[in-house]
């Protein structure tokens, strides 16, 4: 009895409360490595706020400066955010700062771990041995140690035999006249002798050519980047045509298409990351991707229905009552389908978001686009059970918003994925967040529209 109620209290001890704060931001990098970063939300005591609003005394608690994200994609580690200032426009706030990837601190962390490795490492010790006698090296002769040669006239004795001391000594120029003396005074000079060596007597200097800046050089190896430059701006530059010059650049554009979404969270004690992703074999995405496209294309056909969508009839798609005539299929383009396993439980969670169009109908002037966001839940049974669908058409952006998937993220730390969507209408854009439970969307943050 005793155990039996000490269990109940270590279970409740064991669990903690999350208190929090514990922010969720998105941040938006581009492909030349900068950064900036969209607060989402901030959880505190249980309780969901908006991160562009909470405590803004006047900058956001969420971007503070020094405050680190940890990028996350999936539940997968991708890098850190560190916020540096914060800038106000349109009414939205964003976080500037600087972007390093996982694999940059990896890289940083091993160069370190190498230096104190090295750092640490005591120097080698020179080898013991018996004492080795080293002969000193000898001490170069000046010119004046050199033996003085006696007077050219002293005797008809032959000149003797140059040294190596002598041979320098004929080639050593003239001292200066003295002070007082004639500069045009004969000076005496000791003929060299003919079987004196050739390196002793200095090479007459070739006169200098005048630098050709078009004489070829041999060099070995590929040209630097500074000989191409050199290069490349000696090569005189084709003028450029009336049509080339007003040619619009797609930089801008490719810029924006290659933008990453990557959601980010700070939280000082929260849990480790771990991967949501749902590995599907070939196969079985195939009849998953089939299952779900059948419960969209229902979706789309009741939406289409409507007396509101497009201004059709209800009848419009639909077969007549008692006939067997299978009712038209939309056709889908831009399919992208994902599969979490926000729950750990291995029944993934598969998000489908796409488009879609109806048969061309006859007496209308144009016939809309619809865009479809369906979240489905596959049982153990290989069931597919209609977890939540929104569907809107290119006509009605002003009233019906749609939903743009992100990520799957833990919010509130509780290692239970949720999902992220961005809610884009005519008025502007917010984002909500949902968590699955059972076969219902719960939505746990609704942002406020116009970010």
């Amino acid at each position: 009895m005793l155990l039996a109620q000490m269990a109940p209290a270590q279970s409740a001890a064991g669990k903690k409360a999350i208190k929090g704060p514990r922010a969720l931001g998105l941040v938006e990098l581009a492909p030349s490595g900068k950064a900036h970063l969209v607060p989402i939300t901030i959880l505190y005591d249980g309780e969901f706020y908006d991160a562009s609003a909470y405590k803004a005394a006047p900058v956001p608690m969420a971007l503070e400066s020094g405050t680190v994200y940890e990028g996350i994609r999936t539940g997968v580690s991708l890098g850190l955010f560190t916020v540096t200032g914060a800038l106000q426009g349109n009414n939205t706030w964003l976080g500037a700062g600087t972007w390093q990837s996982a694999s940059a601190i990896a890289a940083a962390k091993d160069a370190a771990a190498k230096k104190r490795a090295v750092m640490s490492k005591p120097a080698p010790e020179p080898p013991e041995g018996p004492p080795v006698l080293r002969r000193a090296s000898p001490k170069a002769k000046s010119p004046g140690d050199a033996p003085s040669a006696g007077p050219a006239a002293s005797g008809p004795a032959s000149p003797a035999p140059p040294t190596p001391a002598t041979a320098p000594a004929a080639s050593t120029p003239p001292a200066p006249p003295e002070a007082g003396g004639d500069s045009n005074r004969p000076v005496l000079k000791r003929p060299a002798p003919a079987n004196a060596p050739a390196a002793s007597t200095p090479a007459p200097a070739a006169p200098e050519a005048e630098e050709d800046s078009d004489r070829p050089v041999l060099k070995r190896g590929a040209p630097t980047p500074v000989e191409l430059k050199k290069r490349s701006a000696l090569v005189p530059t084709p003028p450029k045509t009336g049509k080339e010059v007003h040619k619009p650049t797609a930089t801008a554009a490719a810029a924006s298409e290659t933008l990453q979404l990557i959601p980010a969270i700070s939280d000082a004690g929260g849990p480790d990351p771990r991967p949501y992703a749902y590995s599907l074999k070939p196969e079985e995405e195939q009849k998953l991707r089939k299952k779900i496209l059948a419960l969209a294309a229902h979706e789309v056909r009741a939406w289409a229905a409507q007396p509101e969508s497009a201004g059709s009839q209800p009848a419009a798609h639909a077969s007549r009552p008692g006939s067997k005539a299978k009712p038209p299929e939309p056709s889908f383009e831009d399919v992208e389908l994902h599969a979490f396993d926000l729950s750990n439980s291995n029944e993934p969670v598969v998000v489908l978001t796409a488009k879609a169009r109806m048969p061309v109908r006859p007496n209308t002037v144009s016939d809309p686009e619809y865009i479809i966001t369906l979240v489905a839940r596959d049982d153990m049974y290989g069931d597919l059970h209609k977890v939540f669908a929104s569907v809107t058409d290119t006509h009605h952006f002003d009233v019906l918003s749609r939903l743009e998937l992100i990520d799957a993220v833990d919010a509130d730390g509780d290692g239970r994925g949720e999902l992220l969507f961005r809610q884009v209408s005519d008025g502007g854009s917010a984002f909500v967040l949902y968590r699955v439970i059972g076969d219902r969307l719960w939505p746990l943050f609704q942002g406020t529209p116009g970010q």
